[in-house]
């Protein structure tokens, strides 16, 4: 941790230096994983015409900084789900709902014109508090 308790949880994924920006951020017992886009392992992006594909790799991600920041989803307490087609919501909540077993945080769901690459579908974020 840095600055007093601050950490940066970084993946490697190709934004974090193109944006300048980390995975997640934990300060104390909050940890905060920002705008989570369907990227795979390799940097291409996941198959646009799978929505069901694109969220599981961004709980993947998801999963992967909230265990680098000491976190699990249990301790999750909020998501965020942007999606370009509303519609795609009841796939994405079944990925949601297997990630989380029985964690039920608080939602939004909301229905955005696009995103920095137009093959992402969604982008997911939450924030966690460890208890």
């Amino acid at each position: 941790m840095i600055d007093g308790g601050r950490q940066e949880v970084l993946l490697g994924g190709p934004n974090e230096k193109r944006f300048g920006l980390a995975r997640a951020v934990r300060v104390g017992p909050y940890v905060v994983v920002g705008g989570t886009a369907p990227i795979a392992a390799d940097g291409t992006n996941v198959d646009p015409t799978d929505i069901t594909a694109q969220a599981e790799r961004c709980y993947e991600i998801v999963g992967d900084a909230l265990a680098r920041a000491g976190a699990t989803p249990a301790d999750i307490v909020r998501t965020r789900t942007m999606l370009v087609d509303i519609a795609d919501h009841p796939a994405v909540i079944a990925v949601r709902k297997r990630f989380l077993g029985d964690t039920m945080p608080v939602d939004t769901i909301v229905e955005v014109s696009r995103f920095v690459d137009p093959d992402w579908r969604l982008e997911i974020e939450v924030d966690a508090i460890i208890t």
